[in-house]
């Protein structure tokens, strides 16, 4: 059975920072895509960051570039998402996901991705 399983959020004060873990078991992920979407209350849930296979190239939402990091650890099958200079709109469920790479995916959307965690919430107080 496959299962991602997000872990490190919480509450945290406007411009701290947190970092999210998304640790995946049940099959080997080396070769997927590894995206961060969120979804805060009463609103959609938007992409945030997604990674390659191999780490180069992360791509990132206009809102958080300059301020998220996101990372991969293939050896450990578990993926990061770095967050610094939090802001109280950065304040939402936090879902990881993984995607196969196909040529028709631009890994911005949720339907690239057929694996999904449960979420973690972050809050950031103003």
């Amino acid at each position: 059975q496959v299962q991602l399983v997000e872990s490190g959020g919480g509450l945290v004060q406007a411009g701290g920072s947190l970092r999210l873990s998304c640790a995946a078991s049940g099959r080997t992920f080396s070769s997927y895509v590894m995206g961060w979407f969120r979804q805060a209350p009463g609103k959609e849930r938007d992409f945030v960051a997604f990674i390659n296979w191999n780490g180069a190239s992360p791509y990132y939402a206009d809102s958080v570039k300059g301020r998220f990091t996101i990372s991969r650890d293939n050896a450990k099958n578990t993926w990061y998402l770095q967050m610094t200079s939090l802001k109280p709109e950065d304040t939402a469920v936090y879902y990881c996901a993984a995607g196969r790479p196909l040529g028709t995916s631009t890994f911005r959307r949720q339907r690239d991705y057929g694996y999904w965690g449960q979420g973690t919430q972050v809050t950031v107080s103003s």
